[in-house]
């Protein structure tokens, strides 16, 4: 339980970095609580769609995964993020992510914040 609790935590802190670093990913929250909870949200969302979703779509697409070796990843984390800013409009969120390139260029920064701050707080594995 605390695995996911701090692989939840770390998410939000990397969607809410892209959020302040890429223009078109935007947290609408005024005050900084509802922000807080909302990007928590998200990341929650985030995780679920990631397990959910992303191995269907990295199976169907490994014929291209071979093809671009490997660089389709960074298209179908792009996907993902799209998917769960849609998810988190349809449950009346404050994410939203304004098409396909603040995408890609935000889960680029997911994803290294994640990585980073997985080397910080490692699992006990």
């Amino acid at each position: 339980m605390l695995r996911f609790v701090v692989k939840t935590l770390i998410n939000a802190a990397a969607i809410w970095v892209a959020a302040s670093i890429v223009q078109g990913i935007s947290l609408t929250s005024a005050d900084w609580q509802h922000q807080t909870l909302t990007v928590v949200l998200v990341a929650l969302i985030f995780g679920v769609v990631n397990f959910a979703i992303k191995p269907i779509v990295k199976l169907f697409s490994l014929p291209l995964f071979l093809l671009t070796l490997g660089l389709i990843t960074f298209v179908i984390n792009a996907l993902m993020l799209w998917l769960t800013s849609w998810a988190s409009g349809k449950l009346n969120l404050d994410f939203h992510v304004n098409g396909f390139v603040p995408a890609l260029l935000g889960s680029l920064i997911v994803s290294i914040v994640a990585w980073a701050l997985h080397l910080v707080f490692q699992d006990e594995d």
